[in-house]
Formats: C-alpha cells, structure tokens, sequence
C-alpha cells in the first residue's frame, strides 16, 4: 500500500518549505531556552523539533517510494503531527496565565469555580497529557487492526479540542481585563509586548482554534482530514503563524511598565 497516495501527501515543495520555515524557528526557542530557561521556550523548542522532524519524514514518504510504502515511517509522521501540538498549546496558555500574573491584574485571578480550575496549571497539564497518550495509543493500535484506535484518536482531538476553548475562553477574559484595567493604570512602557500583548495572545488563541475546529469536523472522516488541500491552510499554517505571533511577542519586563502595583520583575516567558 502506498500510505502517502492513501493519505493525499503529495506536495513535496510543501513539506520542504515548511522544514525550512521551522529550522530557524526552532534555532531561536532552543537559544531562548538556553538563556532563560522557562517552560514556555523548551515546549516551543519540542514543537518546532517535532515540525521539522515531521515535515523532513513527510517529504522522504512523498519522493521515496520504499518510505511511502513504509507503515512505519506513516506513524512516526502521524505521532509527530498528532501529539507535538501540545508543546505549542500548553506554551499559548502559560503565556495567558503568565501575562495575568505579569501585569497583576486584581480581575485576572478571582471569578468563579470555573474560572479557577481553568487557570489551575496542574489540572491543565494533567489533561494535556493525557489527551496526548490517547492521541498515541490511538495512532499505534491503528497500525495494529484494533477497532478501539479510532475512538482513541477521537478522544484525543476532542481533549485538545476542550483544551483550546479554555485557553481561548482565558484569552478572552484578559483581554477585557486588561483593557479595562490599562483605562485607569496606563502602562509607561509603550513597547509592542506591553501595549498590545494581550491582543497578540488573542490571535494565537484564534489561530489555534482554526486548527482544532478542522480536526474535530473532520474527526470521522480521516481523508479529509489529512487532504493537504484543507491541511495545509487550516493547520500547518495556523500553527507557524502562531509561532511567529509569539516570536514578535518577544519578552516583555514589568520595569514599571504598569504605573500601578510593581511586584517583582519577571519576563512574559516565565516558567510556570
């Protein structure tokens, strides 16, 4: 069987861009990470492994005819793509959480139970991984003919899927904090990270929404799923888009940047 044709791989100059696109990007985050040390940078650096790996393996199935007919070399494509999307999402969460905590927004931390066990890292790292072991399981019992993988992978696309929308529904709510805050406290540090951080994070939580909405539409019909003519756009896209968002991000220090309350300085890439 040739699982690359099976699966409609067939745009070999995609691959190889996007390769390319990701090796700098993952140069960048391993510095980063090297320098400052934080959660949010070794994730990236994991994601953007995962890509280049990926799309270097995506390439080698579509020109080569013994690797395309290889199942093996299909799921380590598909675990790569399947579960390295975790390191990108936890990364956009702590990025919300740590942007509350950076800004110390009194809004940011109360509400109700639902907002608290939103922001409880922990649970959100905990379910996380599990939605990545089920995206896992899933992938390798197909290999094996067992009839439970394809629920599997469902629960796992449904898991990020509940995952995205709290970081979405986070997103959202700091933003309507912080401009409700900025009225009153306006910020002194005029830089891009400050004066429109928020904002930055609210597009990294739409594009990540764009690439989970697809997979779950698409959740029971496999080839459409993996058509790179819906792939592409709805899902390689979204995510370096995403990662660039955060790349101009950049770091961002309190140093008075808000005229109010100035606990201790800490950068927007804080470990959590």
């Amino acid at each position: 069987i040739n699982y690359a044709e099976a699966y409609g791989y067939s745009s070999l100059a995609a691959a190889i861009v996007f390769a390319i696109v990701y090796i700098p990007l993952l140069g960048f985050f391993i510095f980063k990470s090297i320098i400052a040390r934080t959660s949010v940078y070794t994730s990236l650096s994991i994601f953007c492994l995962t890509r280049v790996a990926g799309f270097i393996i995506r390439a080698v199935e579509i020109d080569v005819e013994s690797a395309a007919t290889n199942q093996s070399v299909l799921i380590a494509d598909q675990v790569l793509f399947g579960i390295g999307f975790f390191g990108l999402l936890y990364s956009a969460y702590t990025l919300v959480m740590d942007r509350g905590d950076l800004l110390a927004i009194p809004e940011a931390k109360s509400g109700n139970i639902i907002d608290r066990i939103a922001r409880t890292r922990k649970l959100f790292r905990l379910i996380l991984t599990a939605g990545v072991a089920l995206g896992i399981a899933g992938i390798t019992s197909s290999s094996e003919g067992d009839s439970s993988s394809s629920v599997l992978r469902q629960a796992s696309v449904i898991v990020f899927l509940v995952l995205t929308g709290v970081q979405v529904y986070l997103t959202v709510k700091l933003i309507l904090n912080e401009s409700a805050y900025a009225r009153h406290f306006p910020p002194v540090d005029h830089s891009l990270g400050v004066q429109h951080g928020s904002f930055i994070l609210g597009a990294i939580a739409v594009l990540l929404l764009i690439r989970e909405l697809f997979l779950a539409v698409t959740i029971n019909d496999m080839k459409t799923s993996t058509d790179e003519h819906y792939w592409y756009p709805l899902v390689a896209i979204p995510e370096v888009l995403a990662v660039c968002c955060i790349v101009r991000l950049g770091s961002c220090r309190r140093n008075r940047s808000w005229s109010s309350s100035t606990r201790r300085t800490r950068t927007l890439f804080s470990s959590s």
